[in-house]
């Protein structure tokens, strides 16, 4: 497998840009023409006594060293000399297919770095850039970002020369694989008096990390986390590749505002989706509560460039007291979505009963602002039958909560979406009232799988 691998590695094209305008050429050769492909940007920096040709040429065999496994085809796209030398790397497969393992490309360099060093062979400084070749951001936004990783990375090289600057996070970008989990969202029929899955929220996922949070513990203060923010909504998109229903993504308002502040981009997301064959008109962005600023541009006017495509939006952790209320005013009829928290309402009455009317003067101030703008209201968290019961009854038909559904792997919820339909109410009830089926859906977390599990449908 080494000599495979060695040979195709060798037999790739280096392409070496030494024209007067080399930088566009080599931005567009190496990242226009391989968007959607894992990209690396290794700078090198002060290379002594060894040629830029004779560099070059070692490089394929110490991929090969480090990755007798891979199965990759490599491609070298050059800029520069021995002073800084700019080398993008792009593995391929057949066809749209990224193989795996990849080349460990940082592995590579560091074991050249040290055993050339060390046996006299040249000296260099070395910092590895990689990232997804995103969809959204144009073409000089991903060279910019690849040119400061990669001098972040030769500086931290300079101190300790070991690949540890945010690994894992990187590694969650830079890799094809979809990595992704979504919670189903269900629906009450009340004609029909049944519950069916109509959708999802996808969330971070995989075994990179369980979720949003966990990664963002992986990426230094200093880096820039609205572009990350993208990069994990381009992620997630990607993994939802063919998916069913009623897909929903959180970003947060400041992210919107700051990545797709031209319609270009907006468009570039909408082909992403189309090439994902995901209908626009069932993707919703969820604004997660957090404070923005709208210097030049004003939210109202981003989200417009998405609705003019059917995407619409929804208003997160919808409360009494949340700040979510200034953007349903801004956006409108833009807004299909409210989102409650039954944790924050008390619905009993005899422990607070002011308390209890104004939670149900707010539910129903929601009904009529969804009714009027044709919009849903969905609970999340609802964690007993009274409370769904109670939901029901007040006009609140969408729930999106572990009582029904835990977080799952989006390839078993394209696979079951079509038989996770019609399970009539009496069903739900028995499940949630009865002690030990309630445990059991608990550790379940599928009250469909729970319900077959008892022939209970």
């Amino acid at each position: 497998m080494q000599a495979t691998l060695q040979r195709t590695i060798t037999d790739a094209i280096f392409s070496i840009f030494g024209m007067a305008d080399a930088e566009r050429t080599f931005k567009h050769s190496f990242i226009e023409k391989n968007r959607g492909k894992p990209l690396f940007l290794v700078r090198c920096q002060n290379l002594e006594n060894i040629t830029v040709k004779d560099f070059l040429g070692k490089i394929p065999d110490y991929l090969a060293r480090v990755s007798p496994d891979a199965t990759a085809k490599t491609n070298f796209y050059v800029l520069g000399d021995e002073k800084e030398l700019l080398i993008g790397i792009v593995v391929t497969g057949q066809g749209k297919e990224i193989p795996y393992p990849l080349p460990n490309i940082d592995g590579a360099f560091g074991r050249f770095h040290d055993e050339a060093l060390r046996q006299g062979i040249c000296d260099f400084d070395f910092g590895v850039g990689r990232t997804q070749a995103n969809f959204v951001s144009d073409v000089d936004e991903i060279y910019e970002e690849l040119l400061r990783s990669s001098l972040k990375n030769l500086k931290d090289n300079l101190v300790r020369w070991s690949w540890t600057y945010f690994n894992r996070a990187n590694d969650y970008f830079a890799n094809e694989e979809a990595s992704a989990v979504i919670q189903p969202i269900v629906y009450y029929d009340p004609k029909k008096a049944t519950f069916s899955v109509r959708g999802g929220e996808v969330f971070v996922g995989g075994h990179f990390y369980q979720g949003y949070a966990d990664l963002m513990e992986d990426i230094p203060v200093d880096q820039d986390r609205r572009r990350i923010e993208l990069l994990i909504l381009e992620k997630l998109v990607m993994a939802c590749h063919e998916a069913p229903g009623l897909l929903k993504f959180n970003i947060s308002p400041q992210t919107l505002i700051d990545t797709f502040h031209s319609a270009e981009k907006v468009y570039r997301f909408n082909q992403l989706l189309h090439r994902e064959k995901i209908n626009p008109r069932n993707v919703r962005l969820e604004l997660v509560e957090k404070p923005y600023e709208e210097k030049h541009v004003k939210l109202k006017d981003v989200c417009q460039y998405f609705w003019e495509y059917g995407i619409s939006f929804a208003a997160d952790d919808f409360g009494v007291k949340s700040q979510s209320h200034q953007i349903v005013l801004d956006l409108g009829e833009m807004i299909k979505e409210f989102k409650l928290d039954p944790i924050s309402f008390k619905f009993k009455p005899e422990e607070d009963h002011t308390k209890f009317l104004d939670n149900l003067a707010f539910i129903d101030y929601c009904v009529r602002l969804a009714d009027n703008r044709e919009a849903i209201i969905t609970a999340e968290a609802v964690d007993d039958f009274d409370t769904l019961r109670f939901l029901i009854t007040h006009q609140v038909h969408y729930f999106q909560s572990n009582i029904f559904f835990a977080k799952m792997n989006i390839s078993d919820y394209k696979a079951n979406y079509a038989n996770w339909q019609g399970l009539p109410e009496e069903v739900v009830q028995q499940i949630m009232t009865e002690p030990h089926l309630m445990e059991e859906q608990k550790q379940c977390g599928n009250i469909f799988e729970t319900a077959k599990r008892h022939n209970l449908i």
